[in-house]
C-alpha cells in the first residue's frame, strides 16, 4: 500500500453488505470527520469498503448510524457528473482495517439513577454511617 489513511469516524448510516458478480462480498459504511477548526470547520464524507470473509460476518449488525469506527486503508478520490450537472467529488477507502470503538451515540435520555445509596459489604458494614459528608 503506497498511501495509508486512518481516522476514527462516525458513521452516517446503517452499514450494508452486497456481493459482487464474482461472489465475493463487500461491507460499505459511510463515514464522517471533522477537520479544521472554527469557521474554518468542514465535514469530509468517506466511503468505506471492507472485503471478503470479514465482510460476511457480524460486523455489519454492529455499524450503525452513530457509531464511531476505526478505518485504515488506502483512500482514493473520484469524480462523478452529478443529476444537477455539478461535478461531485467521493472519497473511497479500501479497508484493511475496520473495527468499532465505543458505543453508539444515542440522542435517547439516560436511565435516572436510584437516589440511595447502595448497601456497603464487608466487615466494616456495622461502621457505615451515611451521613459522612465525603
Amino acid at each position: 500500500m503506497s498511501n495509508v489513511f486512518s481516522s476514527v469516524l462516525t458513521l452516517g448510516r446503517d452499514a450494508e453488505v452486497r456481493y459482487t458478480t464474482g461472489g465475493t462480498a463487500v461491507l460499505n459504511a459511510t463515514g464522517a470527520c471533522n477537520i479544521g477548526y472554527g469557521e474554518r470547520q468542514q465535514t469530509l464524507w468517506i466511503v468505506c469498503s471492507l472485503f471478503g470473509k470479514r465482510a460476511e460476518g457480524e460486523l455489519v449488525n454492529y455499524c450503525k448510524k452513530g457509531q464511531k469506527i476505526f478505518v485504515s486503508g488506502e483512500l482514493t478520490m473520484r469524480e462523478y457528473d452529478a443529476k444537477d450537472g455539478t461535478r461531485k467529488t467521493v472519497l473511497d477507502l479500501n479497508c484493511s482495517v475496520l473495527e468499532l470503538c465505543g458505543s453508539k451515540q444515542s440522542d435517547e435520555p439516560k436511565p435516572a439513577q436510584a437516589a440511595r445509596p447502595s448497601q456497603p459489604t464487608g466487615s466494616y458494614q456495622d461502621d457505615y454511617d451515611p451521613d459522612i459528608p465525603f
